[in-house]
């Protein structure tokens, strides 16, 4: 071009003369991008997150309405099981085969929110939850005695818990219908610390059952021995605004506690509960499959008293749930793409129509009709090349605010590491639609009239 002006300083001159119209369609592939990136990303690794938080358990035990329910309900801690298992069908299943290990677990208390699993210490030295990486301890060891937790890292870190300090469980959670009170009158000591696992069980605290059983006996016990008490008439000034009676209400039923205690032998078969089995099947080293695991599932499921599920298949048909609804996420980022690149469309066309004249100018100073074509086609490509790399950096950023966001409030870790064959496709598809996106203004352009957009102006 005459003067020692480049093609590339017209097409930048040309963006930046209209750059709420340039930024905002860069905005919209830049975000499309983002959105196909993330999604494609996360949709593999919570897939795989997921299978991996099951550990190496053959078969869940609970009596839950669902084996999905149990699964989610005993390995993810997404709410405490409703429905108890009597310790006599624990001792039934355990007899019933010579398991690898049978774990029982029980889940209904809850520290700050964070669920509190009874179980045994085979839990802890067993079973694994992520297969083939036991828990590891930062600090301390297994509970050894009544009233000792152990605590996931994702907790320890939360409420600053070191070992040595006592904490009080609360019964149920927080927003639960039991109402979450605590049970104040068993501290527990803090004596291990778990180290991350990326799994679920990082955001819960491990306890032995007797502890268990021995507070919710003592209440319940205490309850059902309290004589009721006639109601006298009291003056409504006194029931309504004196502290002093709702502090002796208060003493009253602590009081009432006081007077039962509850030794582990002192335990009745109907106060040892557990809701949820943990059940692994020997198998060959290096395997961890066996024939053996179908036939115990089918014999336990024709008992109508509890649920058996296998937790790797039911995370897989979760996944498949899953899988369909995020194709539908995945098909509205395409369309969102489609629509920045219809933005361009229209925003080349708008800034066309008013740059006719420039456009006859550089015909003029010696531009070929398919020099203008070119012009064009590299104004809107440049578009894409721009929002497509915004894209890219938005997607690294808005993963690793999902995979933070999800290890807080589901406790799994979601590592989604973007593909680079993911990612060269999409920004490859992005640029060509924007490319797409400048014909049509680019032709336009080529088919400029020079003399009449070269006539003197009025």
């Amino acid at each position: 071009m005459s003067g020692g002006v480049s093609d590339m300083t017209i097409v930048l001159r040309s963006l930046q003369t209209r750059a709420l119209a340039t930024g905002v369609a860069t905005a919209l592939v830049a975000i499309a991008v983002a959105l196909l990136l993330v999604l494609l990303s996360l949709r593999e690794a919570a897939s795989q997150a997921f299978r991996r938080g099951t550990g190496n358990t053959h078969l869940l035990i609970s009596a839950d309405a669902s084996p999905l329910v149990a699964v989610l309900n005993g390995l993810f801690y997404a709410n405490a099981p409703a429905n108890p298992i009597p310790w006599a069908k624990f001792k039934e299943i355990e007899d019933g085969f010579p398991w690898q290990w049978c774990i029982p677990t029980q889940l209904g208390d809850s520290f700050r929110g964070s669920p509190v699993m009874a179980t045994r210490a085979e839990f802890l030295t067993d079973f694994e939850p992520v297969a083939g990486a036991p828990f590891q301890f930062s600090d301390g060891r297994v509970f050894e005695e009544a009233f000792e937790v152990v605590v996931g890292s994702s907790v320890a870190q939360d409420h600053s818990l070191q070992v040595g300090q006592q904490i009080v469980f609360s019964h149920g959670s927080s927003g639960s219908r039991e109402g979450g009170h605590e049970h104040a009158d068993h501290p527990y000591e803090v004596v291990g610390i778990l180290q991350p696992t990326g799994s679920a069980h990082d955001r819960a605290l491990f306890t032995n059952l007797a502890s268990t059983w021995v507070i919710h006996a003592e209440e319940k016990r205490a309850h059902d021995t309290e004589a009721p008490v006639a109601e006298a008439p009291t003056p409504k000034s006194d029931a309504s605004s004196s502290p002093k009676g709702e502090a002796s209400d208060d003493h009253q039923h602590d009081h009432a506690h006081d007077h039962v205690h509850v030794d582990e032998a002192d335990l009745r078969d109907d106060e040892k509960l557990i809701t949820g089995i943990l059940l692994r099947i020997p198998t060959r080293p290096g395997s961890d499959s066996s024939a053996s695991i179908a036939a115990q599932f089918d014999r336990m499921r024709r008992d109508v008293s509890i649920t058996v599920a296998q937790p790797a298949q039911q995370i897989g048909r979760l996944m498949a749930l899953i899988g369909d609804i995020d194709w539908l996420f995945v098909a509205m980022a395409v369309v969102v793409l489609v629509s920045s690149a219809a933005s361009i469309l229209l925003a080349m066309v708008s800034s066309m129509e008013l740059r006719r004249r420039q456009v006859a100018i550089l015909r003029v100073l010696g531009a070929s009709a398919w020099r203008v074509f070119a012009l064009a086609i590299t104004e809107s490509t440049l578009i894409g090349l721009l929002g497509a790399g915004l894209g890219a950096a938005l997607a690294l950023l808005g993963g690793q605010i999902a995979t933070t966001l999800l290890q807080e409030r589901v406790g799994v870790v979601i590592a989604g590491a973007i593909d680079l064959r993911s990612a060269v496709l999409v920004t490859a598809g992005a640029v060509v639609l924007a490319a797409v996106a400048g014909i049509i203004p680019a032709i336009k352009a080529y088919r400029t009239s020079i003399a009449r957009h070269l006539r003197p102006l009025a």
